[in-house]
């Protein structure tokens, strides 16, 4: 009897905030990490089609259901929550701050007086929420790596999409962001494809969703031995393993990709590095993906000190640290915090977008 009273007492209540299609491979590792403990979780979808499955958590259909729920916490990969949903408020965050823009920078590091909790995925954005934790006063910063990478380091078939190639050649990733004035995908198909007819390397390519789906179809319609297109939205993690290196532009998923310990050349970024073999013409591509190919000893010190900065746990359980850091601000003492904006704007229009008009 002892025993389950314990249980009941310490048995918590999770809501997972989907607010954009990208937040569920973010959220689902949390889940997972949640049911395995044993406590409640449920999701809140909103303005998005609904991809759960009988695998996930109820769906909370209503503002009134959430309420009912009564949440501890609720994870957001998004900039906003509602500031009437029960429970602490936790920042997982969407992507990598990248830079993709000339504010960028900023916009990740804007504080907008949601959440009370950052769970940050390295040095690189720990040390500056830090900063911003010590000038608000209002919310507490715990670097957790990011939940959505956990499937990465945790991946049981690495080699499952090169098997089924089953080519005996070095093996490229082509991939791209969308943003049409970054993308690199409408200038770079006559040379993928003048790559693939070669038949020096075995293709992998796939474009974002929200690409131009005509630039999609181009690439679709490549008809080449030596190249394999997936198509937009399927799994992502088989092509990170099966490929030898990367060309890209400004896509985040290079950054994935370099966490596994493998070169990228990018054309035309705009966030150049060292632990990257950026190139500004299309015929350096070739000699930039020799050069990756023979992996030297500088550019992979370079990458592994990049990771290093941007994600150093790369152990797959960050969903478990991010459930940690959860419960222990749950139950610290926060006498310490000030309280947070009123935001009555922002607040006002979160109810309109919700259109929830009870106090």
């Amino acid at each position: 009897m002892c025993v389950n009273r314990i249980i009941l007492m310490t048995m918590k209540k999770y809501l997972l905030f989907a607010e954009q299609l990208y937040s569920y491979p973010i959220l689902r590792p949390l889940q997972q990490a949640i049911l395995q403990r044993g406590d409640s979780v449920a999701w809140y979808i909103h303005k998005i089609p609904n991809y759960l499955t009988a695998q996930d958590a109820p769906l909370l259909n209503s503002v009134d259901e959430v309420q009912n729920f009564n949440a501890d916490a609720v994870f957001v990969p998004t900039n906003w929550v509602p500031d009437f949903f029960p429970g602490i408020k936790v920042e997982i965050f969407h992507g990598f701050n990248v830079g993709k823009r000339a504010n960028s920078s900023q916009d990740h590091f804007r504080i907008r007086g949601h959440f009370d909790l950052y769970c940050t995925q390295g040095p690189d954005t720990t040390l500056p929420f830090k900063k911003l934790a010590q000038q608000y006063g209002y919310f507490r910063v715990a670097e957790t790596g990011w939940s959505k990478l956990d499937p990465m380091f945790n991946c049981e078939s690495p080699d499952l999409l090169r098997n089924k190639l089953n080519v005996d050649k070095p093996i490229i990733f082509y991939a791209s962001t969308f943003s049409p004035k970054l993308t690199s995908a409408p200038i770079l198909i006559d040379q993928i494809k003048k790559m693939a007819a070669s038949g020096k390397w075995h293709w992998l390519v796939t474009l974002h969703p929200k690409s131009d789906p005509e630039v999609i179809k181009l690439y679709r319609d490549i008809k080449s031995p030596n190249l394999t297109f997936i198509e937009p939205g399927e799994e992502i993690i088989p092509m990170l393993y099966a490929a030898d290196a990367m060309l890209c532009d400004t896509s985040s998923i290079f950054i994935e990709y370099l966490l596994l310990n493998k070169p990228v050349v990018t054309f035309n970024t705009s966030v150049p590095g060292p632990h990257l073999i950026d190139v500004k013409l299309i015929d350096q591509i070739e000699p930039a993906l020799d050069k990756a190919l023979s992996r030297p000893i500088e550019l992979m010190n370079e990458i592994e000190n990049y990771a290093l900065k941007i994600h150093p746990l790369r152990d797959g359980h960050a969903a478990e640290r991010i459930l940690d850091a959860t419960v222990n601000f749950i139950t610290s003492d926060k006498s310490d915090l000030k309280s947070k904006p009123l935001n009555l704007g922002r607040k006002l229009q979160m109810r309109k977008k919700l259109k929830y008009y009870k106090f």
